[in-house]
């Protein structure tokens, strides 16, 4: 189910963080107290299907209880053709889940990902900014979720 309000999301349990891209996701999962997060590998997108099916074993083998995942907006708000597409994805990833998701804006997560990132190569760069960014979205949702 898709949430419009952080008031309904879960209070407990583990949140996975995703952030959407065309070729790849990037993924980040909290604790169960959601103290700590910690950037996964991120999943490479062959298909819409099979990005589904690789969250799906995310959520089973960590015991997700709410999903967050970026929505990448422009700077007035308003929606781009890729915040389309993010929104199709969870759509379609809410039919076959009934955990709660919500979206969180993600503007600057990618170069707040690089400063934590650091000077390297620019291949580790590619491996692992989407899930750093995955993990900035989580972080900033939880807090989000600490202020209500």
């Amino acid at each position: 189910m898709i949430l419009s309000d952080y008031k309904d999301f879960p209070r407990a349990g583990r949140i996975l963080g995703l952030d959407w891209g065309l070729r790849r996701c990037g993924v980040a999962v909290s604790d169960e107290n959601r103290g700590f997060t910690f950037a996964r590998p991120q999943l490479y997108i062959k298909s819409q299907d099979d990005l589904i099916q690789n969250v799906l074993e995310i959520i089973n083998e960590d015991k997700i209880s709410g999903i967050v995942v970026g929505l990448p907006l422009h700077a007035d708000g308003t929606d781009s053709e890729t915040t389309m597409m993010v929104r199709e994805f969870v759509k379609s990833l809410s039919e076959k889940t009934s955990l709660p998701i919500i979206f969180i804006e993600e503007n600057l997560t990618s170069s707040a990902a690089q400063e934590e990132i650091g000077r390297k190569s620019i291949q580790k760069i590619k491996a692992e900014l989407d899930s750093v960014s995955a993990k900035i979205i989580l972080e900033n949702a939880i807090a989000v979720l600490k202020r209500i």
